[in-house]
């Protein structure tokens, strides 16, 4: 079984993007799709970036650990809130840490906004990023507009039918990828 890494990309108090992180976790698990664990960033708490880890002389447990995870994982969905037309500095941080581990990688893009767009700014941004850094994002995003009305605490969407056939389109991209780079190892 394919192994998902979904991280969690705000750090905010209060965020809510977090919600769209618990539900492709739930999601993944409920459809037996993968198995799948959130890489939250806020628990993470890495410091502010100042060289590629490959390069840093003492890492910490957790970027050594978040490294073996990015590894490990076929695929990597990424939920990002907008902030300002743009992803928040976390996120950021944790991609350039990186950057052997992200070779190849199918990578997902989830955003959310309190407004009506649902991210796309930072989307587009993501994306650049991600290719620059030689992963794989795929075609098919995740925007999510109003995320504070679109899902409950635990993940749940207030509108499941709607927003369960979308992921179901986004994952289906997402594991598609997935199991063709498998092969290609």
């Amino acid at each position: 079984m394919l192994n998902i890494a979904i991280i969690s990309g705000s750090i905010r108090i209060g965020r809510q993007s977090h919600k769209v992180a618990l539900y492709f976790h739930n999601y993944i698990t409920e459809h037996q799709l993968a198995n799948s664990e959130i890489i939250d960033l806020k628990e993470y708490n890495f410091p502010v970036f100042e060289e590629r880890l490959s390069f840093t002389a003492n890492p910490t447990d957790a970027q050594k650990l978040f490294s073996e995870k990015i590894s490990k994982a076929d695929a990597v969905i990424v939920v990002s809130p907008e902030y300002n037309s743009g992803y928040p500095a976390s996120i950021k941080n944790a991609i350039d840490l990186l950057y052997n581990e992200w070779y190849h990688k199918p990578i997902g893009i989830a955003t959310a906004s309190s407004g009506g767009f649902g991210g796309v700014n930072a989307l587009a941004l993501l994306q650049n990023i991600f290719l620059k850094v030689r992963a794989v994002p795929i075609a098919v995003p995740f925007p999510v507009p109003v995320v504070q009305n679109s899902f409950d605490d635990n993940g749940v969407p207030t509108n499941k039918e709607a927003t369960d056939k979308r992921a179901a389109t986004f994952l289906k991209e997402l594991l598609w990828y997935a199991e063709a780079f498998n092969k290609m190892k």
